[in-house]
């Protein structure tokens, strides 16, 4: 039975008066034990019997004390025993037995914390008295108090202002180590005073970030508290800052994260409400924030963004710059997908639109603004006009300082606002030298084929280009466009959405001679025969047609109807053939040829869907990348990200992260070096002959795309690997334009205007270079020729009524016809009749081997019957660089 259901005894004859005796009898002045401590009467002696030392002694020794403990409610716990680790006995009761003597707590003694609690039992022991909780409250409070006043005794307001609030110049230096460009916002910042800002830019920033502004003591103790608690998750500690704190941030203390600095922008923030009127804070507020294109404070920020006076601004614009403040990278809908991919122009422009709408809303609820305003303002977005070129941003210099700034933020902890801020000393790989030989190029040829003023195909057409160094990764030059100063702000050599058309069949290529097709039992060399015919059906392995969505035939075109008939791979490459390469994209498994080119350095973010005309081209890399990944093959497989900062100092200390990227064998050497082998051949003899004009030894391919919206040339030698791509592009819509007819030519091909720039910047980059020609390639592979192709030994030809009919037989034709008719299709087992009747799909194809866009075929059974993967358009501009 449980404690506290237990009859308590009955009291012993004698009562207290025996109690008192048996105290008075006590020799040694100890307090007997308690009544009841032995048990009923009947377990004792009718008077009480002392042992030695004064102690009294219950009848039965230490059995009958146990049991006494045990009956006892305070004497629960046995006594600690010396030396035995025995338990203490609980306030109040008796020693509990042990081996050895216990020790009794003394009641009666004083406790300075008395917890647990003396005297009570139970759950009330372990119950912390009123007395407890409100010294302990006040004790927490006072030190508070105390740390608070040291803190704010201690915190003073900084005499001078933040030299980060002060914002510099950055400079950037060429290869050489002489300056290229001093640019940022040194010159970009005029303070003006508050009567001199729209009372809607002051009530914008108010209803959107501190509602409470000229009613608050200048901090938010709970945002403060959420700020320390992110911190402690290794979260981010911005957000619920009052404007005071974020003037102080910005004018007085560093951007960096800490508890430290915390601390201190909740003192002084205090010291400065005290100090400055509300309305001097709120001038310095906008007057220092950062709103994106290196323009700090409100002033620089309606020039950069509306190219007008703050005090001009309309309640639209007021709203729109004020949802800047939140973050600009993510709210100019110009976008900077180049510092996040993310931060796309089209994203940009849904969360300003959001944002700004939701602050105009706010204005209204707070009645800063009329309905009439409200009205006026929310019936349009203030859409800014495009960004203006900085001081010194001319020509090619505004794209290599855009490209290095990038490369700098996204290898570095250095955000977009403190970099803007300045101060920083960026050592590029830039050569001058090769950078004007570029730009000359492009100038050079543009002059000799366009008239824009005769010509209306000749308008916009645009040019982009890159030069990295095999080996190495340093990009040397590029070329991005017209120029900031003559209003285009897109980099072309760091830009996305343009196919890079058969410059990708070299990708192919060498996953066969890597991974071999399903057929094989390793390499395939590039002797192997494929049907080169024009307007074929592609297989799946299994021997199924590839079908388009509305499940009839796909067909692969090339550029012309030529009756090519089985060629090897080789000769495909020579003269950019399209239907041996979709098909042997099919037969190595897409997802082989999308690892091959992402070893070789290509982004992922880049890659088209794994359909077949993956094979071709739809693809969009970057300038830059392209170049980088033909020099994988001018290095025989050795693989370096391009880069294009070595070094990046900040008041003259160093800046971690900047080393050279590390270098890694992305295909077997002699892949490479076959690949190298096939690509001089395509100069020699094939679509690029017109690269024969560099006069040294050179490899690449030309690529031009479906309805001839691109064409590009990559070529390189051990030295330089240069991509040239050229497009047109409609600058309204930002959509590729076709080139029929663009210089007065039918088509642009990649083998030639692109070439051409190719060929005149290799010329003055590589003068006086030794021509270093290539490693000799090894014979590689075995010839595995495509299913369907005719037998090594010919035989009589068939009559015309032997073709095999539309159901493939069940062994290969052996027709020795090298060279079916342009209306033969190849099924697989062999070469069918379609007449010319069939309902298929026809892709168009480009010149030079084209990339195919429409129609699109199913985009099952792609990757050697896997059907995996997809991808989407990318860019240079991330770890790149």
């Amino acid at each position: 039975m449980s404690e506290h259901r237990r009859k308590p005894p009955q009291p012993q004859e004698g009562g207290r008066a025996a109690a008192r005796r048996g105290q008075s009898g006590s020799s040694s002045g100890r307090r007997a034990a308690p009544r009841g401590a032995t048990g009923s009467p009947s377990d004792s002696y009718g008077s009480d019997s002392y042992g030695s030392g004064g102690e009294e002694r219950a009848y039965g020794g230490r059995a009958e004390a146990r049991r006494a403990a045990q009956r006892n409610p305070g004497g629960r716990r046995r006594a600690a025993e010396p030396g035995r680790g025995g338990r203490r006995a609980a306030p109040g009761g008796p020693a509990g037995p042990g081996r050895g003597r216990g020790h009794t707590v003394d009641p009666d003694k004083k406790r300075l914390i008395d917890y647990p609690r003396a005297g009570k039992y139970g759950w009330r022991r372990w119950m912390p008295s009123w007395k407890l909780v409100s010294g302990l409250c006040v004790g927490f409070i006072g030190s508070l108090v105390v740390v608070a006043g040291v803190g704010y005794a201690m915190v003073g307001v900084p005499n001078e202002e933040n030299a980060a609030a002060l914002s510099q110049n950055n400079v950037y230096y060429w290869a050489d180590g002489s300056q290229m460009v001093a640019a940022g916002s040194g010159q970009n910042r005029q303070n003006v005073t508050i009567d001199r800002i729209p009372k809607a830019m002051q009530w914008a920033v108010i209803s959107a970030e501190n509602k409470s502004f000229y009613q608050d003591s200048g901090v938010d103790p709970m945002g403060i508290a959420r700020a320390l608690a992110n911190m402690a998750r290794g979260g981010d500690t911005q957000g619920g800052s009052t404007i005071t704190q974020q003037f102080v941030k910005n004018t007085y203390l560093s951007q960096e994260q800490t508890v430290t600095r915390k601390f201190k922008e909740m003192f002084i923030s205090i010291k400065v409400g005290t100090k400055l009127s509300k309305p001097e804070i709120l001038q310095g507020y906008l007057n220092t924030s950062y709103y994106g294109r290196g323009a700090y404070g409100i002033q620089a920020a309606a020039q950069a963004y509306y190219g007008k006076e703050a005090k001009d601004l309309k309640p639209g614009e007021c709203a729109f710059l004020a949802a800047l403040l939140k973050g600009p990278t993510y709210y100019d809908p110009a976008g900077n997908d180049g510092i996040d991919p993310t931060a796309t122009a089209e994203a940009n422009r849904k969360r300003s639109e959001a944002r700004w709408g939701w602050i105009l809303e706010q204005m209204h609820n707070d009645k800063r603004i009329t309905d009439k305003q409200y009205q006026d303002a929310i019936k349009k977005y203030p859409l800014p006009q495009e960004r203006k070129a900085s001081k010194g941003m001319s020509g090619q210099i505004g794209y290599l300082a855009d490209t290095a700034k990038k490369y700098v933020l996204n290898h570095s902890d250095i955000t977009e606002k403190q970099f803007d801020q300045g101060g920083y000393q960026i050592k590029t790989t830039f050569q001058k030298d090769k950078v004007e030989a570029l730009s000359k190029a492009v100038r050079k040829v543009e002059k000799e084929k366009l008239d824009p003023e005769k010509r209306e195909l000749d308008k916009h057409v645009q040019f982009g280009a890159a030069s990295v160094k095999p080996k190495d990764g340093a990009i040397v030059a590029l070329y991005g466009g017209a120029g900031y100063d003559n209003g285009h702000f897109n980099n072309n050599a760091d830009t996305a959405g343009v196919p890079v058309g058969s410059t990708w069949k070299p990708f192919v290529l060498a996953a066969a001679m890597e991974h071999g097709t399903y057929r094989s039992d390793g390499p395939l060399s590039p002797l192997s025969k494929y049907n080169g015919n024009d307007h074929l059906k592609v297989r799946n392995n299994d021997g199924s047609y590839v079908l388009k969505k509305d499940n009839t035939p796909f067909f692969q075109e090339n550029e012309s109807d030529r009756p090519w008939g089985y060629i090897s791979l080789r000769k495909a490459m020579e003269q950019s053939v399209n239907t041996p390469f979709v098909q042997l994209g099919m037969d190595v498994g897409m997802r082989n040829v999308r690892d091959v080119a992402e070893k070789a350095g290509i982004l992922d973010a880049s890659f088209a869907t794994l359909n077949p005309s993956f094979a071709l081209g739809t693809s969009t890399p970057s300038a830059i990348r392209m170049a980088d990944a033909y020099a994988t093959f001018a290095a025989a497989g050795k693989q370096a990200s391009p880069y294009s900062v070595t070094s990046v100092k900040y008041n003259g200390q160093e800046v971690p992260g900047f080393e050279k990227p590390r270098i890694t064998q992305a295909m077997p050497e002699n892949v490479a070096n076959n690949v190298t082998n096939v690509l001089e051949n395509v100069i020699e003899n094939g679509t690029g002959k017109n690269a024969l004009a560099l006069g040294r030894t050179a490899a690449g391919k030309t690529g031009t795309t479906d309805e001839n919206k691109s064409a590009w040339f990559v070529g390189y030698t051990q030295q330089l690997s240069t991509s040239v791509a050229m497009f047109r592009e409609d600058p309204k819509s930002a959509k590729l334009l076709s080139m029929n007819g663009t210089a007065g030519e039918e088509s642009i091909h990649g083998g030639d205007t692109p070439t051409q720039v190719w060929t005149e910047y290799m010329k003055a980059a590589l003068k006086g270079e030794t021509d270093l020609g290539f490693p000799q390639a090894e014979k590689i592979g075995t010839i595995q020729d495509e299913v369907g192709a005719p037998t090594p030994k010919p035989t009589p030809s068939p009559t015309p009524s032997e073709t095999v009919t539309e159901t493939p037989s069940a062994t290969p034709s052996e027709s020795s016809s090298p060279s079916p008719s342009p209306s033969d299709t190849c099924g697989f087992f062999g070469c069918e009749s379609d007449g010319g009747t069939e309902n298929g799909g026809v892709n168009n194809g480009g010149t030079d081997g084209g990339v195919t866009s429409t129609p699109t075929p199913t985009e099952t059974n792609v990757d050697g019957g896997n059907g995996r993967g997809n991808g989407n358009g990318g860019l240079f501009g991330g770890p790149g660089g």
